[in-house]
């Protein structure tokens, strides 16, 4: 259970606000080690430092967060991706589901009770692959 709070996290979002409040959400679950970017090109740069989970943004530049995603998909399709926008569109939540994202948050609607939920299931399920392995 000890590498559960191992996990790398990477919060991709052009608010600061959100990034923090994020991040701090992720110390008070007791993971220590996450990575804050303000686009999704500064955390494409950085994919070398391998995450477990990126938090991403929907409506960013110079890319969106599907762009972003597709992306990230190509270098290694192993990482979770969850999108937590204050995005409503239906469209935006399916196309978002069909390019890999594990979820889709919308902001400010108990965002921080389902990040927690999601992370749980991410743990449950790595742990179910670690043990049919």
């Amino acid at each position: 259970m000890e590498r559960a709070k191992n996990l790398k996290f990477f919060i991709v979002d052009d608010d600061p606000f959100c990034r923090n409040f994020y991040r701090q959400h992720l110390i008070n679950l007791g993971f220590k080690n996450s990575v804050v970017f303000e686009n999704g090109y500064d955390c494409i740069e950085k994919l070398d430092l391998l995450p477990d989970i990126i938090f991403l943004d929907y409506d960013m530049k110079p890319y969106n967060g599907i762009e972003v995603m597709q992306i990230i998909q190509q270098y290694d399709p192993r990482i979770h991706l969850l999108i937590i926008s204050s995005q409503k569109n239906n469209d935006v939540i399916s196309e978002a589901k069909k390019y890999g994202a594990y979820d889709y948050i919308q902001k400010g609607e108990n965002d921080l009770q389902l990040i927690s939920n999601v992370i749980s299931e991410i743990q449950m399920n790595r742990r179910l692959q670690k043990a049919n392995a």
